[in-house]
C-alpha cells in the first residue's frame, strides 16, 4: 500500500496533504505518528465519564490533527461531535461519538496497513 492508497484508505485529502507539508516523508512521519497520539483514548475516556468539557477538548485535538493531516472523513465527523460537545452534552453527541470511533478505526486501520507493508 502506498502512502497515497492509504489516504484513499481511510477519506483523505493525499494532496491537499502535500501541498501542505511539501514532502511525502513529512506526511508519512505524522501520519505514523498519529497512530502513538492519545486524543482518541481521551475522548473515549471523558465520555464515559461524562466529563464533556474534556472530551471537547479532545474531539477539539482530533479534529486539529486531521485538519492538518487532511484526514477529512475523521476530521469531519471529529468536528460535528465537538461543535456539539462545545457547550456541554447534547443526546446528539451519542451518535456523533459513534461516527467518530467508526471513522477513527478505519483511519487507524488504513494507517496500520501501510505501515505493516511499507515495512516489509
Amino acid at each position: 500500500m502506498t502512502l497515497q492508497e492509504c489516504y484513499a484508505a481511510m477519506g483523505g485529502d493525499y494532496a491537499n496533504a502535500i501541498g501542505r507539508l511539501r514532502s511525502e516523508r513529512l506526511v508519512q512521519k505524522f501520519v505514523l505518528k498519529f497512530l502513538n497520539d492519545g486524543s482518541y483514548d481521551l475522548l473515549c475516556r471523558s465520555l464515559e465519564e461524562k466529563n464533556y468539557e474534556e472530551a471537547f477538548r479532545a474531539a477539539h485535538t482530533i479534529k486539529g490533527v486531521c485538519q492538518n493531516l487532511s484526514i477529512d472523513k475523521l476530521q469531519g465527523s471529529s468536528s460535528r461531535l465537538c461543535e456539539s460537545l462545545r457547550n456541554g452534552y447534547t443526546p446528539e453527541a451519542d451518535f456523533l461519538a459513534e461516527e467518530v470511533a467508526a471513522d477513527y478505526r478505519q483511519t487507524v486501520a488504513a494507517i496500520q496497513t501501510f505501515q505493516k507493508e511499507s515495512a516489509e
